[in-house]
């Protein structure tokens, strides 16, 4: 077997930005248990390896965008998962994490509907359909967020799910044990962008806590139960289990403590909530209303 530095001296410049599990051996850190108190299933995005050596953590997030991707390494993430008895979930974005390279959401949606883009798909499936770890995949999030960065949010939902049926479809065929998320931010208009049940095994929402933007929108904190609740309700009518697919909270010590008490616990209004997985890593496009970049690292969240 290879080892991890081998991989990584053969990567791309840069990889550790694009791939952060197959990275996590070589940064220096000090292994915590980080995971927050509770049962419910726990899961992390943990490029800085915060979280390497914690038993609690029962999934591996990777994010992948389908332009970037250097494939060989998603062999070591499938080895850093199952050496930690982690389940995957693969979070595939379709474009670019070079800035000035992205394209425009009438090209990206026009190759990707045409087949152009097949490869992209394809190729990381394939990867994928080889993996022992047990593989989700979380393709094109939070389409429903018209105000994201994202180049495929604010499609019309029809477009959208035509090009979700048809990654869907490719990866189906190069990993058929792989079962797929369908994961808006969870607003009012998500039913519109339901791909239908034969494309769902899981739907994914977003829940993120920010303490002083509440504050100044709402008059007051809000709990994780405020901001899941409405998401959550309008997404259980798909009858899929539910999973928070990235979850992050930023406050005073007072406000993260209680976040982290909350985040874990098993409420009996969420019956098909089946596990929550925390992003530990700093905010890459602006909160509304000059909140700039919210750092939701599990050293960093707390503001005073």
């Amino acid at each position: 077997m290879r080892s991890m530095s081998s991989v990584l001296n053969a990567m791309k410049p840069g990889w550790c930005s694009v791939l952060l599990p197959a990275c996590v051996a070589l940064l220096p850190f000090t292994p915590v248990s980080a995971a927050p108190p509770g049962e419910m299933p726990f899961g992390v995005y943990d490029p800085n390896g915060d979280f390497e050596a914690d038993p609690e953590v029962a999934i591996e997030h990777l994010f992948l965008p389908w332009e970037d991707v250097f494939l060989p390494s998603l062999v070591d993430a499938d080895l850093y998962a199952i050496e930690r008895d982690r389940a995957v979930l693969a979070t595939i974005e379709p474009w670019t994490w070079s800035r000035s390279e992205r394209n425009s959401p009438d090209i990206l949606r026009r190759n990707l509907l045409s087949g152009e883009y097949d490869q992209y798909m394809r190729g990381i499936c394939a990867v994928l359909g080889t993996m022992d770890s047990s593989v989700t995949v979380r393709w094109a999030q939070e389409m429903d967020d018209y105000t994201s960065q994202f180049i495929w949010a604010g499609w019309k939902p029809d477009d959208y799910i035509a090009g979700y049926r048809r990654v869907v479809d490719i990866c189906k065929a190069e990993a058929p044990n792989a079962k797929f998320m369908w994961s808006p931010l969870g607003y009012e208009n998500l039913p519109e962008f339901y791909p239908g049940d034969d494309y769902v095994d899981l739907v994914g929402l977003s829940v993120f806590g920010l303490q002083a933007w509440e504050i100044q929108k709402f008059g007051k904190e809000l709990s994780f139960v405020d901001i899941l609740t409405p998401r959550y309700e309008r997404a259980v009518q798909f009858g899929k289990p539910i999973v928070v697919a990235e979850l992050g909270y930023v406050g005073n010590q007072a406000y993260v403590d209680k976040w982290e008490s909350e985040v874990r616990q098993i409420y009996p209004q969420f019956p098909s909530l089946v596990g929550v997985v925390y992003f530990n890593q700093h905010e890459v496009y602006p909160w509304p209303d000059g909140f700039g970049l919210p750092d939701w690292r599990i050293g960093k969240r707390v503001t005073e």
